[in-house]
């Protein structure tokens, strides 16, 4: 399979486009700076330069490509424009060709709004925070694309070894402590390990058949005050947290801030039982998180 990645050197990328090159598929990945063309290159991908935000001027290479995986984002206050300008360039570049193209988009987990003691699985109303409204119409828009076989995939708070959600976490027991936690200890995140994750968008690739939206998550819900205890244990620094403060956050990062503060649980039954799809790490303190 020829697939393009968009966002291929960011972190979920990295995991997405290694399992799909370990798979026997041909990756081609979008890069903007001659930096990420020339990094993307030494892993043994093709490179296809050119910006997020002028897909029209690339979107043509999808016509020799079998599948699209979208897990780009700018997270910047353009972040929802850009995405609903990159499908639409592509839906369109896809008018051209014979035969529908599979589109691999990527949702998440805060789409789905606080769940509290509830479990959101793929049959859960959306209830998304405002930054990330507009996702859902993106994928009505994708799933009406008569040119395209699209699946949306929700991930949960993705984390690895030396970034994604937790590192924070890490750098600061690191430092001493204490822990700065996004709202309670009692607040619940849906975790997944990226390789995990990475597998997920495999499988979906690998099944044009299968179209609509899927969760991808490991674990329901973990208590982010067990997560600081676990990492100051593994470190051996006393267990201490404080309380980011919700308001400033989102002052300073962006609207999406928020999502960070979401008390949510989501389990993914359907991305199971359609595509045989295990996670290999159930328990984050069994990951390479915690490896000596």
């Amino acid at each position: 399979m020829n697939v393009l990645i968009l966002g291929a050197t960011g972190s979920i990328g990295v995991a997405v486009a290694a399992e799909m090159a370990a798979y026997g598929h041909n990756v081609l990945a979008l890069a903007r700076s001659a930096q990420s063309a020339g990094k993307l290159s030494r892993l043994g991908y093709q490179v296809l330069r050119g910006d997020l935000r002028r897909p029209d001027l690339w979107a043509p290479a999808i016509l020799d490509m079998d599948a699209v995986i979208q897990v780009a984002a700018t997270f910047e206050d353009d972040m929802e424009a850009v995405d609903r300008n990159v499908v639409a360039a592509l839906i369109r570049a896809a008018a051209g060709r014979d035969r529908p193209i599979r589109f691999i988009h990527t949702g998440g987990c805060w789409l789905y709004g606080e769940t509290g003691d509830a479990i959101a699985t793929e049959e859960a109303p959306f209830n998304a925070i405002p930054a990330f409204r507009a996702a859902i119409e993106t994928a009505k828009t994708l799933s009406a694309a008569p040119a395209v076989s699209s699946a949306i995939i929700h991930p949960a708070m993705v984390y690895h070894r030396g970034g994604g959600v937790l590192e924070g976490f890490w750098r600061d027991a690191q430092a001493g402590g204490p822990i700065a936690l996004w709202g309670p200890p009692t607040t619940r995140w849906p975790l997944i390990h990226r390789d995990d994750l990475a597998v997920a968008y495999r499988l979906l690739a690998e099944r044009p058949d299968l179209t609509g939206h899927f969760n991808a998550a490991a674990e329901a819900g973990v208590c982010i005050g067990d997560i600081a205890d676990a990492i100051c244990a593994r470190i051996g620094v006393a267990p201490g947290v404080t309380l980011r403060d919700k308001a400033a956050e989102i002052a300073a990062l962006g609207d999406w801030a928020e999502g960070m503060f979401l008390d949510q649980q989501m389990s993914c039954p359907r991305l199971i039982a359609d595509t045989g799809w295990r996670a290999e790490i159930t328990d984050f303190r069994a990951s390479d998180l915690f490896a000596a």
